[in-house]
């Protein structure tokens, strides 16, 4: 751990500060490295073990590692010659809510290429936007129900069970799904969970969009819609909300 100049190593380093972590207190210590430092894993655990810490107590998380696309083509990069791009830069050129999306909506395990085109892209191949989209076009219908006078009451069971379409009861599924997706993420760690369902959620309510109009004129369908409509918004903006990315209300 020291070199023979007698400088420390940054193994050295590492297991000054995960030592650290434990000694303040923290009995779970949680990192994200990238692939290539798997064969150091077992090094720190066992350190930490010699330190008489539960080594698994310490859990590392291996990212592959990220290609980022410009027209098609890999931006080429390089550590030694000095040609890289940030993260700080990325985020500048594509925007905050879709550098967190496109990055969550992957599992670790899985390469990243990252298309800088798609991810400003205002159309629904661009993943977020499609969410945000979705999100902004619930809240026009919510405004357009309160400008014809609609007084939010709500639903009765009988204008509840009116919701008997394909594309509503998909939606209905894929609402209740949600608690488990919720806690299944959080035990395994996997955030990319929640990207993919909500992209999906978004994508079943462009259908039921596409199908079913909302503002009819029968009242009790009207008002199990609208109630329908202002859960999935809640929803979306909820999951997005753990994710670090807006929900705009217009878009």
């Amino acid at each position: 751990m020291i070199r023979s100049n007698g400088t420390p190593t940054y193994f050295a380093a590492d297991i000054a500060y995960h030592r650290n972590k434990f000694e303040r207190g923290f009995t779970r210590v949680i990192n994200i490295w990238g692939a290539d430092h798997h064969g150091h894993v077992a090094r720190l655990k066992g350190a930490m073990s010699a330190f008489g810490y539960d080594k698994d107590n310490l859990q590392v998380i291996l990212m592959q590692l990220v290609r980022l696309i410009r027209n098609g083509e890999v931006v080429k990069m390089s550590k030694r010659s000095g040609q890289y791009i940030t993260l700080r830069e990325l985020m500048d050129e594509v925007g905050k809510d879709a550098a967190r999306f496109f990055f969550s909506l992957r599992d670790p395990d899985s390469a990243v290429d990252f298309d800088l085109d798609l991810a400003k892209a205002q159309s629904s191949d661009n993943p977020v936007y499609y969410v945000q989209y979705a999100h902004a076009r619930m809240c026009s219908i919510l405004r357009q129900a309160l400008e014809l006078g609609d007084t939010g009451k709500p639903p009765s069971d009988d204008d509840l069970k009116l919701l008997n379409s394909t594309e509503e009861r998909d939606l209905l599924k894929k609402m209740a799904d949600l608690p488990s997706e919720v806690t299944i993420a959080a035990r395994l760690m996997e955030p990319h969970r929640l990207a993919r369902y909500v992209l999906d959620l978004a994508a079943l309510f462009h259908t039921f969009y596409n199908s079913q109009r909302v503002l009819v004129d029968n009242e009790g369908l009207r008002r199990a819609r609208l109630s329908l409509v202002g859960a999935v918004k809640q929803i979306i903006s909820n999951v997005l909300g753990v994710l670090g990315v807006s929900a705009p209300e217009k878009m």
